[in-house]
């Protein structure tokens, strides 16, 4: 198994940037495709981006195409999610998650249901 701790959240402005982490404990962690999610009051929580376990290949939603980046650091046991051109609807506490699923991202990564183990996440704030 692993177990995923995510930081980095906090409060910015809009147009801003943050960096979020998603550390991993346990040998395996490489061969898991990680997920992040978010889930703002009031709504479902939604995928945001995921990443191949070599990190060659990559995911993310329409919402946040162009702004924000996942990747990883295998060696570090650490996945992370550039955000930048942050918007107040970002607002939202920001989960990483781990899957054993194979096959193309874009088949089983936005499911949330594609995913076993799951961070406690990280607040990210977006004023305006």
């Amino acid at each position: 198994q692993v177990q995923l701790v995510e930081s980095g959240g906090g409060l910015v402005q809009a147009g801003g940037s943050l960096r979020l982490s998603c550390a991993a404990s346990g040998r395996t962690f490489s061969s898991y495709v990680i997920g992040w999610f978010r889930q703002a009051l009031g709504k479902e929580r939604e995928f945001v981006a995921a990443i191949w376990r070599s990190g060659g290949s990559t995911y993310y939603a329409d919402s946040v195409k162009g702004r924000f980046t996942i990747s990883r650091d295998n060696a570090k046991n650490t996945v992370y999610l550039q955000m930048n051109s942050l918007e107040p609807e970002d607002t939202a506490v920001y989960s990483c998650a781990a899957s054993t699923r194979t096959g193309l991202l874009r088949d089983y990564a936005p499911r949330q249901d594609a995913y076993a183990y799951w961070g406690q996440g990280t607040q990210v704030t977006v004023s305006s």
